[in-house]
């Protein structure tokens, strides 16, 4: 039996990494001469870097940048030297988790450590990047990480506007003469599930601003602020496009790459299964498993359980799902792909309590290994 485990992380609890390992240990305890593959599994959101790196055969790079908040942060990101490819989680520079509940406020958060991560890896050779922007802290249309790399934002005195929204309002020039050199000769695939616009009623200052600490007047700032950002850049550099596909991305992290590098914004699961080329092991298995934190019916909705069962499916493979929890509504999954799918959790106990992390990797080998006994009395029948 060749078996094929491509599961997403159960954040707080179990890396991908680390479930995949206890699934294996469920499957040999059923099946001894099991082979199985185990590939981390990402969507472009936090688990990006480790999931790449792991399955490219790269190495981790740790620098420190600037954080959301102006103060310095301990950041990661993956190098593939075979292609000079870096790979990026915004997250680590510029989350939202960086921030103190007590502290987010969108109006001063900067992107400015995205660009020095990014400003790193040119320094180091790398002209390809992979960069997920889940999970953000800011809503400054990028303008930080921009600054990083040379950018200059001024007001009209000729000034750098601050770090944050707060600044966007007084943007008057926009001026690209000590942008490094090396940027033109980058390309960057944007790991972005989004679709939402820059500005408006389905903008990133109305639909995301309040979780970032956003009260309803800094919405209406932001937004008039994204907007004036958005003219002046786009006189510049026709090829940005205020109302374009994922432009509100990352709190307009999107409309920075579409309009100032040379980026296509993709699905994050599309990016990671292209790049670990997992189809071809798939191809060659008999059994896939797959899965996340919580299955729902949000899974479906371009997460990565669902990239993998539909590749899955492409080569008419049995598609296994575990998961921390399961919804009601999650069998719409089963519509997806995923032939079955089981959680984790055996007994009953405190949300903390299950999420402990060898409390969770024992659910899962157990839960595993009786998925797999079932199956093997299910293949003795057939086989009668």
């Amino acid at each position: 039996m060749k078996v094929v485990v491509a599961i997403d992380s159960l954040k707080g609890s179990l890396t991908s990494m680390e479930a995949g390992q206890a699934i294996s240990e469920g499957i040999k305890k059923v099946y001894s001469e099991a082979e199985i593959s185990v590939h981390p599994l990402a969507d472009g959101g936090e688990g990006t870097v480790e999931a790449l790196v792991y399955a490219m055969n790269g190495q981790i790079e740790t620098i420190v940048v600037t954080g959301p908040l102006g103060e310095p942060v301990t950041c990661q990101y993956g190098i593939i030297g075979k292609n000079k490819t870096a790979i990026i989680e915004m997250a680590g520079a510029a989350g939202i988790t960086l921030v103190p509940a007590e502290k987010r406020n969108p109006m001063y958060t900067t992107t400015y450590g995205v660009g020095e991560l990014i400003k790193s890896a040119i320094e180091k050779g790398c002209r390809r990047f992979i960069l997920g922007i889940g999970g953000s802290a800011t809503n400054e249309g990028g303008i930080g990480m921009l600054q990083a790399l040379g950018y200059e934002f001024l007001n009209i005195d000729g000034r750098q506007i601050p770090f944050g929204a707060i600044g966007l309002e007084d943007l008057k020039i926009i001026t690209d003469s000590r942008v490094i050199p090396e940027l033109k000769e980058c390309y960057f695939r944007i790991a972005c599930d989004v679709t939402n616009p820059l500005c408006g009623e389905q903008g990133c200052s109305v639909v995301f601003g309040p979780q970032k600490g956003a009260t309803a007047s800094m919405i209406i700032q932001m937004d008039k602020g994204l907007e004036n950002y958005a003219h002046l850049a786009m006189q510049k550099f026709p090829k940005g496009k205020l109302n374009q596909e994922g432009a509100g991305a990352a709190g307009g992290m999107g409309f920075a790459f579409q309009t100032f590098t040379n980026a296509v914004l993709e699905s994050g699961i599309k990016i990671v299964l292209e790049e670990t080329k997992l189809e071809g092991y798939i191809e060659q298995s008999d059994i896939v498993i797959t899965g996340e934190g919580r299955l729902d019916k949000q899974t479906v909705m371009g997460k990565a359980p669902i990239g993998v069962a539909k590749l899955a499916k492409k080569y008419g493979k049995t598609v296994i799902g575990f998961a921390g929890s399961v919804t009601r509504d999650a069998n719409i999954c089963n519509e997806e792909g995923i032939d079955a799918y089981f959680p984790i959790i055996r007994s009953v106990g405190s949300l903390g309590e299950a999420m402990k992390l060898e409390k969770a990797r024992n659910n899962m080998i157990d839960t595993v290994e009786q998925a797999f006994r079932l199956l093997k009395v299910c293949n003795f029948k057939k086989e009668e």
